[in-house]
This record gives structure tokens, C-alpha cells and sequence, in this order.
């Protein structure tokens, strides 16, 4: 393997790591609450309106006919493989050429999908919440990310 690919192997993995589990390499000072208000703090930070979020809004608007074509697609994924399964018992022996067209077709409807939850399920998606009373979106942070605002756990909604 070419050094250069081994080296963006690592970069990749310690990415991965690092957002996984919160490690910085210059952390932050936190935010200190007392003990009676810390009990019921929660932190938020203004969401970064960016280009991906306002992708995945845009493509959710139409996530019930995206389900129904992604439904259609996997039904007739399987009755292509069963005609391709079904023409190699008729001949009574296997046929290679007979799973290439299920096979690239299902290649297709993977990678499509993966895709299309990429689109639709940002990191963004999954934090985003709103405050009572406050416009805006806000994401859920820790008490050491720079711009947390600590707020009462009731002034979140989902």
C-alpha cells in the first residue's frame, strides 16, 4: 500500500475518533454553573445554518415519496433476483451472466440509499432543537463549546 494512502487511512480514523468521542486538541473552558441551576441546565448552541442542512430540509420535505420509490425499488430488486434465481433452476445449472444485471442493480439501490440518508440525516439532524419563546435553530453542545449558552432544560423542545 502507497504511503500516501496509508496516511489518509490514519487521518480518516483519527477524524473519526476525535469527533466520536469529543477529543479536541485545544479544549476549551467551561462553563461553570452553580450546583441548584446545574441540575437543570442544558446547553445549546446556535446551529450553523450550512449548505447541508439546508440540503437535508430541502429533501425531507419529500421524504414520504422518497420511502415509497426506495419501497418500489427493493420490491423490484427482489423479483429480479428471484427471475434470476427461477432461470437457473429451469436450466438446471448455473449461469454467471444471469446476476449480473441483479447484481449491478443492486449495487445501484445500495449506494442510492446511502446517499440519500447522508442527505436526509446531517449531524445537525439529530441535535436540532428549539427553545421556547426564541427563534432560531439551536443544536444540544457541551458546557466547553465556544458560543454554549446554558439554558433550562424546560426551554427545550424537539
Amino acid at each position: 500500500m502507497k504511503p500516501s494512502m496509508i496516511f489518509a487511512i490514519v487521518l480518516l480514523v483519527s477524524i473519526v475518533l476525535m469527533t466520536s468521542f469529543d477529543l479536541t486538541l485545544a479544549p476549551t473552558k467551561p462553563i461553570s454553573l452553580s450546583d441548584q441551576m446545574a441540575a437543570g441546565a442544558l446547553y445549546v448552541c446556535p446551529a450553523a445554518s450550512n449548505t447541508w442542512d439546508t440540503i437535508s430540509n430541502g429533501v425531507r420535505q419529500f421524504l414520504t415519496p422518497i420511502k415509497v420509490g426506495f419501497l418500489f425499488a427493493t420490491m423490484v430488486l427482489i423479483f429480479v433476483w428471484a427471475w434470476a434465481f427461477y432461470q437457473n433452476l429451469l436450466k438446471d445449472k448455473f449461469v454467471r451472466d444471469a446476476f449480473k444485471n441483479p447484481w449491478a442493480y443492486t449495487k445501484m439501490l445500495f449506494w442510492a440509499t446511502v446517499i440519500m440518508l447522508m442527505l436526509i440525516m446531517t449531524p445537525n439532524h439529530f441535535r436540532t432543537v428549539h427553545l421556547v419563546n426564541n427563534s432560531g435553530n439551536w443544536v444540544l453542545c457541551e458546557n466547553n463549546t465556544p458560543g454554549a449558552k446554558p439554558v433550562h432544560a424546560n426551554m427545550v423542545t424537539r
